[in-house]
């Protein structure tokens, strides 16, 4: 490993790692730089066996034995090591995990590419909690979902807290972030996708009844924290299904929606 010992906050080599608790920044900055942050040294493992690259790694000493094993495929890789307090100051939380990575984040897949030989697939809609796009990610990868496609004001799914959550899982779940919604509603259909939206409706069919006559191929529509899916995406489903409640409760968080339905749709309503 490259190791260099590094003691000012202000070092210029640290400028990935700098201000990760400001949100806005990030959301902007990673994806416009190519990168996204690894936290954790079982997130940063998942993410070399997804194939992708690290551009450096910022660890504190007592974490470098757990840490080097995983960069021997990649000797060349810069290795910030930095005192707790350093780490601290820079990021603006206490890293108690040990390690981060700047990685070089992969390019994104065509829609086609990305569904294509896929039975089940979630589709995300302005869902703009991270912690929520992990949960669904983590459920997607458990439940059997084969894709995930994302709506342009989603939330990240690299973005280190919904990489965190998600448990990794969004190294190995195939996805990508849609140009148009509409238009890839049309194009989930032609390519043979009967679009289910996970909604509030006077009509709506229930899951249960849905998934024992659940067609062979399946795109699932999962509406933002909010005002749930947009009138457009109503429109262009197929089929709008609810999850029965009762208690005085009319709907789940979306992350538990999605596992309740991707459990359903895998089990055949059972």
């Amino acid at each position: 490993m490259r190791l260099h010992e590094i003691d000012d906050p202000d070092d210029p080599r640290l400028a990935d790692y700098r201000d990760l608790t400001d949100v806005a920044l990030r959301r902007v900055r990673e994806p416009d730089e190519g990168l996204y942050i690894a936290e954790s040294a079982k997130v940063i493992a998942r993410a070399l066996a997804a194939g992708h690259r690290p551009r450096s790694v910022l660890v504190q000493s007592k974490w470098i034995d757990d840490v080097a094993p995983l960069l021997t495929p990649t000797p060349d890789v810069e290795v910030f090591v930095v005192p707790v307090g350093v780490a601290e100051r820079l990021t603006g939380y206490a890293v108690h995990r040990g390690a981060l990575a700047a990685m070089h984040r992969p390019a994104l897949r065509s829609v086609a590419e990305t569904v294509s030989g896929a039975r089940t697939v979630v589709v995300l809609e302005d869902i703009v909690d991270h912690t929520n796009v992990g949960a669904v990610f983590r459920n997607a990868a458990g439940l059997g979902a084969d894709a995930v496609l994302v709506s342009p004001r989603c939330a990240d799914p690299l973005y280190r807290r919904s990489v965190r959550v998600s448990m990794g899982t969004v190294f190995q779940v195939p996805w990508t972030r849609l140009v148009d919604p509409r238009s890839s509603a049309v194009e989930l259909a032609e390519a043979g996708f009967h679009v289910a939206a996970l909604a509030l409706d006077d009509d709506a069919v229930e899951l249960g009844d849905f998934a024992d006559r659940r067609p062979e191929r399946v795109a699932l529509l999962l509406g933002g924290e909010g005002h749930g899916l947009s009138r457009g995406s109503l429109t262009d489903a197929h089929t709008v299904v609810t999850i029965p409640m009762s208690g005085g409760v009319d709907s789940l968080n979306v992350a538990a929606a999605s596992a309740v339905a991707l459990w359903a749709l895998a089990r055949g309503g059972r």
